[in-house]
């Protein structure tokens, strides 16, 4: 694609490095930017950059947050004895919108993949073990992803947490194999955790 200016190319280089953006669609957003007026653009540009000049990651549950521990975590009604691992900030967002979740969460940031290159080491586990140590937690969730590298961290987390005296969880198969939990309709998710099993695994 050759275009008649050297702004709108590294513009349009810089929208199509975004996920699911292809160089026609980040043209087409291009120039629509270009119709928009200097406030505009000015506010839009600012809310990109204080993104990522303020946004925080909870101390306690990995979440995203404008302060240092989040909504969920300072919320009193939360019942935070029963913690909900996620993979990332897109399965709160997704469990939350079901409406039947009130406990916790712990953000791992990703999913153990070998393929990948990513270990336990790369992950939020250790904090989550710290947290079963050091607080009054009942029950744990996985809420990971069907999916071969949910699974495995699934039963990674398993071996670290049997010894544990909790409850060990896992959503109900509402949600299909395969499926990437922030993608899985509200309905079906919101099933797949009041109906969560204990967790098993073959020996």
């Amino acid at each position: 694609m050759t275009l008649p200016s050297k702004y709108l190319e590294r513009a349009v280089e810089e929208l199509s490095s975004l996920p699911g953006i292809g160089k026609r669609t980040a043209l087409r957003l291009a120039l629509h930017l270009l119709k928009r007026n200097e406030v505009e653009i000015n506010s839009f540009t600012k809310s990109i950059n204080d993104l990522k000049a303020f946004l925080k990651n909870c101390k306690i549950c990995g979440n995203v947050s404008d302060t240092d521990i989040c909504s969920i975590c300072s919320n009193p009604n939360r019942d935070l004895s029963i913690i909900c691992i996620v993979e990332d900030v897109r399965d709160v967002l997704a469990i939350e919108a079901t409406g039947t979740f009130k406990g916790g969460y712990h953000v791992l940031g990703g999913l153990i993949s070998p393929m990948e290159g990513i270990g336990p080491g790369d992950l939020n586990i250790l904090s989550i073990l710290d947290r079963v140590e050091s607080s009054n937690i009942n029950e744990i969730i996985f809420a990971l992803s069907p999916t071969m590298e949910g699974d495995t961290t699934n039963y990674y987390l398993y071996k670290k947490l049997s010894s544990k005296e909790i409850l060990i969880t896992c959503l109900s198969r509402g949600v299909s194999v395969g499926t990437e939990l922030q993608y899985a309709d509200e309905n079906s998710l919101g099933k797949s955790l009041v109906f969560r099993q204990p967790f098993q695994t073959i020996n």
